[in-house]
């Protein structure tokens, strides 16, 4: 696998987004205020969106590259 910030980015993602959604479905099915609720959904979504942004700019971002002093150059450090 070549980019395991990509898998832990898509199940933050689906977990944040299944803890929002099902709760806020339950919620506006079977409460007689949950249909007041709809107003908020518009809103709730773009948040789940920025959210789903912001998590993909974290998950393809590239590694650093490795440094004089990093342990992954194949180099001891210089004293």
């Amino acid at each position: 696998m070549s980019n395991p910030r990509l898998v832990i980015a898509v199940a933050i993602g689906l977990t944040i987004g299944l803890a929002v959604v099902l709760p806020l479905a339950w919620l506006i099915n079977n409460r007689d205020w949950g249909v007041g609720l709809m107003l908020a959904v518009p809103f709730i979504v773009y948040g789940l969106m920025r959210l789903a942004r912001v998590l993909e700019a974290w998950a393809r971002t590239p590694p650093p590259p490795p440094g004089p002093g990093d342990s992954r150059s194949g180099r001891p450090p210089r004293s």
